[in-house]
């Protein structure tokens, strides 16, 4: 049973990475990239979606290492992440939609839709966010399963995506494209705050001693 912080921190996991990696932005990208290959559309989401669970999955797994190799402080990566997390937002807020790269290869599978439509800088660095976050076992298995989560979810997703794109329309996906980039906005807001509390009660620690 996870108690109720590891509760919480899988929810934020999930929802961190969600709104960034925002699969229903992706769809219209995926759509547009692989018309010309309508037959193969299965096969090329599910390509796309590995490579991105891979490379989420490398920084996972990574990311402690990456911090002591570096020297990083969690603090500083949650404020760095949080900046990174607010213009990304306010590019999405501002733009309405995300935009598609111009670089159409023959299969556009991996790259450009795999990485970095999918995981790109904004979810690569969730991830490592996250990674200083969970101190345990369980925080660990539970970013693991928020990862796996959303790449199943994304892959249903871009399943479903000419059908979503024809039903929503191209107002429909700039409101979705808001409301996700509000949410990361938020995100990045309270990532910021967490790794300023942690570096002023580190302060506060350090004068009292």
């Amino acid at each position: 049973m996870l108690t109720p912080a590891e509760k919480q921190f899988a929810l934020l996991a999930f929802s961190s990475l969600f709104s960034v990696i925002n699969p229903i932005s992706a769809a219209p990208i995926f759509v547009t990239m692989t018309a010309g290959f309508p037959g193969a559309r299965r096969r090329m989401a599910l390509k796309a979606c590995l490579a991105a669970a891979a490379i989420l999955a490398v920084f996972a797994v990574a990311g402690g290492a990456i911090f002591s190799f570096f020297g990083i402080t969690v603090p500083a990566f949650q404020i760095a992440g949080g900046v990174i997390f607010a213009i990304l937002s306010v590019r999405t807020l501002q733009n309405g939609e995300r935009e598609a790269p111009e670089d159409e290869s023959a299969d556009p599978s991996v790259v450009p839709l795999g990485i970095p439509v999918i995981a790109g800088p904004g979810a690569i660095t969730t991830v490592m966010v996250l990674v200083g976050q969970a101190q345990d076992g369980a925080r660990r298995l539970a970013l693991g399963g928020a990862i796996a989560v959303n790449v199943v979810l994304t892959f249903l997703i871009l399943l479903a995506a000419p059908g979503i794109v024809a039903r929503i329309g191209t107002t429909g996906q700039r409101i979705v494209s808001k409301v996700m980039g509000l949410i990361t906005a938020v995100v990045g807001i309270q990532f910021v705050i967490n790794g300023v509390t942690a570096v002023l009660l580190d302060i506060l620690k350090a004068w009292r001693g």
